[in-house]
């Protein structure tokens, strides 16, 4: 297969090369792969295992949280390093790797795996989206329960049972009728809108606590900044590293969004000469602006969302969990602001995990495509035809999504699945990274010596958490009998 074949439609037609913006004005113009990789990560991680982790356990994971939003996106910001170096998408460049394989690279495989269990995840946010609106707007469901008694009185149980099951599959439509014509302009635009609004509401709420009768304690912050760890909170602790900030999932996807942005296409084909060098350095620096400003606007929502329930709803000793979960986590601004925000955080909330589903969905169904005809499922001689695979596997991912939710119904526990396969994802990815980095970049473009100094301390960070969490699970499954008992 031809290179064009195999990684189109990233190629690199010669009238599509531009050159880079100089004026910082211009290039924040050209920013947009950090900005949907912010939609994607400020969504069921935050809301629920954040503010979870917040509730039961107060600012004692606040250093985690902070580390976990910043390390990660050294990695981030070589892996968009390469992909515009070579024009190529994650999945394809990896697949050039030496190893076993099956038709793809084992990695490729590897990430099949992960991105299955990551789509639990996505069926959490199907469910607590349905949960949101079904609070939000409680008489539609029992309306549409009368009108099924007539007909279908044991789906009518189940719908008072569970009302937010009818908004949950109104949520998956949703999300299809998005994805239906999901162009890389579209998601861009969409995201920038709902994340801004997300995250002007959340830090809002957050800053305006010092003035409600839950002020933030600002000796248990500094506590929270001591690396502490108590063992009961490990594994959700694990969960949160990898779920929180740019998780394997946002990795994996950071290069095609580069990719679909031009950065690639912008600077062309690798060249001797200085006019290739300098068009490189210029678009990285682009790049690496778009990675740092997504960077701040996550890290910011995230942190709002854990003091919010530090602050909240673990000085009431409320745990959100189960179909409550959403009621519980309402409490955050109910309790604080009033009655009148219950309606704003609702839709809020519906509004933030229902972005993560639309670009999850359209993010996973282009590594899914590549993934088919790397594994050699597919081949594609047309551009239309990976248009047309990226397009169906889109509208299939939601669906899964709620049939998933329908099935285990456990919004939290449905999060911590995929946290924890991305977790596991991660040094794997990250090792990735430095292969790539020093075997494969081109060296004319190679990152300043802190940025390695830091791209390292990542990825000894994210493999010493890993191997410390799964050390924590073999003990759980196998613990270990103490002689004389």
């Amino acid at each position: 297969m031809s290179e064009v074949v195999e990684y189109d439609p990233y190629a690199f037609p010669k009238d599509a090369i531009q050159e880079p913006p100089v004026s910082l004005w211009a290039a924040l113009k050209m920013i947009g792969p950090g900005i949907i990789l912010a939609g994607t990560i400020v969504g069921s991680g935050e809301l629920l295992l954040t503010t979870s982790l917040g509730a039961k356990h107060g600012f004692v994971f606040l250093w985690l949280i902070l580390f976990s939003c910043v390390i990660k996106v050294f990695m981030q910001v070589e892996l968009g390093r390469y992909a515009i170096s070579s024009g190529k998408p994650t999945l394809g460049a990896i697949n050039e790797l030496s190893g076993p394989r099956l038709g793809a690279h084992w990695i490729a495989w590897w990430w099949l795996i992960m991105m299955l269990s990551t789509v639990f995840q996505l069926g959490a946010i199907t469910g607590t989206v349905g949960q949101s609106l079904n609070l939000a707007f409680p008489s539609v469901s029992e309306g549409f329960a009368n009108l099924l008694d007539t007909f279908l009185p044991s789906l009518a149980t189940a719908t008072r049972q569970r009302p937010e099951f009818p908004w949950a599959v109104l949520t998956c439509l949703a999300a299809m009728g998005l994805l239906w014509s999901g162009t890389y302009r579209r998601i861009e635009i969409v995201t920038t809108i709902l994340v801004v609004g997300v995250t002007l509401l959340t830090v809002t709420a957050a800053c305006a606590l010092p003035a409600t009768k839950f002020p933030i304690n600002w000796s248990d912050v500094a506590n929270g900044l001591t690396f502490g760890m108590p063992a009961e909170g490990i594994a959700v602790a694990f969960g949160v590293f990898g779920i929180t900030g740019v998780g394997a999932t946002e990795l994996f996807f950071y290069p095609y969004w580069c990719l679909e942005k031009g950065y690639a296409r912008y600077t062309g084909k690798v060249e001797p000469g200085p006019d290739w060098e300098r068009r490189a350095k210029g678009w990285v620096r682009v790049m690496h602006l778009d990675a740092w400003v997504s960077m701040i606007v996550f890290t910011v929502s995230t942190l709002a969302f854990y003091f919010m329930g530090a602050a909240v709803l673990h000085t009431q000793g409320l745990h959100p969990e189960g179909k409550d979960m959403i009621q519980t986590l309402a409490r955050m601004f109910v309790d604080t602001f009033g009655l009148w925000t219950k309606i704003v955080f609702l839709i809020g909330a519906a509004a933030v995990l229902f972005k993560t589903l639309y670009l999850s969905s359209a993010g996973n169904a282009r590594l899914v495509a590549d993934f088919m005809s790397l594994a050699g499922f597919f081949t594609y001689r047309q551009p239309a035809q990976r248009g047309r695979v990226i397009h169906w596997v889109s509208l299939m991912i939601p669906v899964l999504a709620l049939f998933l939710f329908l099935a285990f119904k456990e919004p939290r526990w449905m999060v911590v699945v995929g946290g924890f396969g991305q977790a596991l994802t991660l040094p794997i990815i990250s090792a990735v990274t430095i292969y790539f980095r020093y075997r494969k970049l081109d060296r004319r473009i190679t990152p300043a010596f802190f940025l390695d100094v830091c791209m390292w301390l990542a990825f000894v960070s994210i493999t010493a958490v890993a191997i410390y969490a799964l050390r924590d699970q073999y003990f759980k499954f196998f613990p270990v009998v103490v002689a004389g008992k």
